[in-house]
């Protein structure tokens, strides 16, 4: 479970809404100004098309200060901004040099809407230009020179390449980022940070679809007896063995993640309290019969754990944390290496005991 999607999109949002607002300005001021001039000139199609682009700039503008939802705002303005440039080309009286707002649109495209749509819409609405600049000139020899028309191709196209390009380094370098910030360095699974961000996501999908959603709270037994016995560079080495562990018993789409020192936490997708507790006792018996060898050292380590079922044991983070630890400790109380099941499968509890081996 490795998406950065909805963080990414959260982190981009600041800046893009930023970005929004400082073109809905320009395009009010520039409204007006180009509205004007155009009716001194007696563009009067171009010049309504400029007023009602300013009057609807300043109807976004006081949407969006507020909106939750900012990529719709950012399309349902980008859409008609960039189809009344194409239209002002098409104004028989209109300057030539109205081509040259054709460069604004891969920036703008990629600073509001990123790197796929951001290209889609960029060379889409290019397209369109090159095509009405052809249809325009296409028997005025003077603009169909051919280096004149190799420039501008070749302007357009780099700035283009530029935009996308530096759109997409920005977000590569803002998921490698996230991805440190987000990341347990000891054991290269999730922190508590990462896996609240992906409980959010699945705490949605959870109440849309009426999927089962399980966490459990999993613990080391007596590892305190390892640091002290084998130094904390060997305790280290334990943490990594474990959650390798893990990786080998999940699926893609379980979630580990290190909560802090031996306890982990394991946000299990549709899956029910049952399930949940099956897969808590596959990682316990891989734990349990897995050691780990250290400078010839064997160390049989085990864990305790407990399991919360989304739902009946709450519906947010910290209900199913506390449930799912409440459980953890009664497996620590109870003799370790043992596994309590959520409320709704306790009933299986004897029979899995009686095959428990406890530390």
């Amino acid at each position: 479970m490795d998406s950065y999607k909805e963080p990414l999109k959260a982190l981009a949002r600041p800046y893009r809404k930023a970005v929004l607002k400082a073109l809905l300005v320009l395009t009010m001021l520039g409204g007006a100004l180009f509205a004007m001039l155009n009716l001194l000139t007696g563009s009067y199609p171009l010049a309504i098309v400029e007023l009602a682009m300013g009057a609807y700039a300043i109807l976004v503008y006081r949407a969006v200060r507020n909106t939750q939802h900012l990529e719709r705002w950012i399309i349902a303005y980008a859409i008609p901004f960039f189809t009344a440039m194409m239209f002002a080309m098409t104004i028989p009286r209109a300057s030539a040099t109205v081509h040259a707002w054709v460069l604004l649109i891969p920036i703008v495209s990629h600073l509001l809407m990123g790197r796929r749509l951001g290209l889609a819409i960029s060379v889409f609405y290019m397209s369109i230009a090159g095509i009405i600049f052809l249809l325009r000139y296409h028997d005025e020899p003077a603009m169909m020179q051919a280096l004149p028309i190799a420039n501008i191709a070749v302007i357009s196209l780099c700035i283009l390449v530029f935009s996308h390009v530096y759109e997409v380094t920005r977000e590569q370098s803002q998921r490698q980022l996230l991805k440190i910030a987000q990341t347990d360095t000891l054991t290269g699974l999730a922190n508590r940070a990462r896996l609240s961000d992906i409980f959010k996501r699945e705490q949605q999908r959870t109440r849309r679809y009426n999927t089962p959603m399980t966490l459990l709270a999993l613990d080391l037994d007596h590892f305190k007896e390892v640091n002290d016995r084998y130094g904390h560079d060997t305790g280290d080495l334990a943490l990594q063995h474990v959650a390798r562990i893990f990786r080998e018993c999940l699926r893609a789409t379980d979630l580990a993640a290190r909560l802090g020192g031996e306890e982990f936490g394991i946000l299990l997708t549709n899956t029910n309290g049952q399930q949940g507790l099956e897969v808590a006792e596959k990682i316990r018996i891989a734990v349990a019969s897995t050691p780990l060898t250290v400078n010839n050292d064997v160390i049989r380590l085990t864990l305790s754990g407990g399991v919360a079922e989304f739902g009946p044991d709450g519906e947010t983070l910290r209900q199913l944390v506390r449930e799912a630890d409440k459980r953890l400790y009664e497996a620590k109380d109870r003799g370790r290496n043992l596994i309590i099941p959520a409320e709704t499968t306790a009933s299986l509890l004897e029979p899995l005991e009686s095959d428990t081996h406890r530390a």
